[in-house]
This record gives structure tokens, C-alpha cells and sequence, in this order.
């Protein structure tokens, strides 16, 4: 799927703050890559349903400002604002937890720059556990997804999608991912140490083939 995964981790730029969000303390994730296209394609790519689902997931609902939407086996969650083709805020709900994501679009002198913010209650054992790279690494897969789908324009075939963590190349891609993340957390102020250890166990947790309970 890619030729070179480590310099493929290295397009996204990532940057982790600390924040608050009515009062309570946040954990924000910051990724940005700029994509050889103009906004308006990059835009449509991320916002019509029969472009998303060639590099990410289905989604279906109400896809308007008030309205909701729901990602086939992942997260749902309420369309804040959308102003096309520059800038979309939803909240991202998975089982019991909201957080908070923001696209925004700018054009460079290379094409059009994506910054993507995902902004997450903080959570501390979930954090010392895994840091950034929890929520880091799966945005990263899906930006190389997007990628992947503006170079051709084909869709992402979605069974090697599914395999590619779990690559020889999958893994490269995700260990220099998890590892970039674990650089932005202690720029924000985490200990290397423990930034770096939770950087190993997301890299476990995204690469492991899941055990065959089927008993078959």
C-alpha cells in the first residue's frame, strides 16, 4: 500500500495542547498534512458521503448544520458548524464519551493544507496508558487513506485497509506515528519517559492480530 511508510508518517505534522472545555481540563490533538489538490476537492473528499466511504467509512444521518451523522462501526455525533469549503465542527461520540473535532482548509503554494483538531476530556489513566497516540494514530491512518484515495481518485479497498496495521509496512507506519505523537505530548509537557512507554503500547494496541475466538 505504501512505498516508504515512515516518510509517509512524516507528512502529518502533529502538535498536542493542553485545554479546557467548560471548565473541565482537555487533551487536544492536532494533526495537519497538506494534500497536492485544490480546497474545493479536498473539501468535497471529506464531506460527500459517496467520496468518504473511498478512504474512510460510511456515513449516513443528517448531514446539515443541527443535524447528526453516524460512521459505520465507529463514532456518531451532532453537526456543530460547516462553512464550505474552509471549516466543519462536530462532536465525535463513542460509547459514553463526547469529544470534539474540528477540519479546517487552507490553500498553500503546494495545495491545500488540512488541519484536523480532535479535543478529548481528560482522561488520566486512559492517558498514561496511551497518550495522544490513541486518538493520533487512527487519524493518521485515515489522512493516509485520504491520501491514498486524491492520488487516483479509486477508493481504498477497505479489506487491505482493515490488514494494513498489522503489515510489515502497516507497522513501520504506525510505530513512526505513535512515536511522533509521543514527541507532541512532551513538547506539551508530559515526561518522555511515560510519553514514549504509552507510545509502545499504542503501537501494540493498533498492530496486534486480534486472537480467533471463533473456536473454529
Amino acid at each position: 500500500m505504501l512505498k516508504d511508510p515512515v516518510a509517509t508518517a512524516g507528512l502529518v505534522a502533529r502538535e498536542v495542547r493542553s485545554g479546557t472545555r467548560d471548565g473541565a481540563p482537555t487533551r487536544v490533538a492536532v494533526a495537519r498534512r497538506t494534500y497536492p489538490t485544490g480546497r474545493e476537492d479536498l473539501w468535497q473528499a471529506l464531506t460527500q458521503p459517496e467520496r468518504i466511504v473511498r478512504w474512510f467509512l460510511p456515513v449516513s444521518g443528517d448531514l446539515r448544520v443541527g443535524g447528526t451523522y453516524r460512521t459505520e462501526g465507529n463514532a456518531s455525533g451532532s453537526i456543530e458548524s460547516c462553512v464550505a469549503p474552509e471549516r466543519f465542527d462536530v462532536t465525535w461520540e463513542f460509547g459514553d464519551v463526547v469529544s470534539w473535532l474540528a477540519v479546517s482548509l487552507s490553500e498553500t503554494g503546494e495545495g491545500t493544507l488540512l488541519e484536523l483538531t480532535h479535543e478529548s476530556p481528560v482522561d488520566p489513566v486512559f492517558w498514561e496508558q496511551f497518550g495522544p497516540g490513541a486518538v493520533g494514530v487512527g487519524w493518521d491512518l485515515a489522512l493516509m487513506g485520504l491520501g491514498l484515495h486524491l492520488e487516483t481518485g479509486a477508493a481504498v479497498d477497505p479489506a487491505e485497509a482493515a490488514a494494513f496495521a498489522t503489515s510489515p509496512e502497516g507497522i513501520e507506519y504506525v510505530r513512526a506515528a505513535a512515536t511522533g505523537w509521543a514527541h507532541a505530548a512532551v513538547a506539551d509537557g508530559d515526561e518522555p519517559g511515560p510519553a514514549h512507554e504509552a507510545a509502545v503500547r499504542t503501537l501494540a494496541f493498533y498492530t496486534t492480530v486480534p486472537e480467533d475466538t471463533s473456536g473454529s
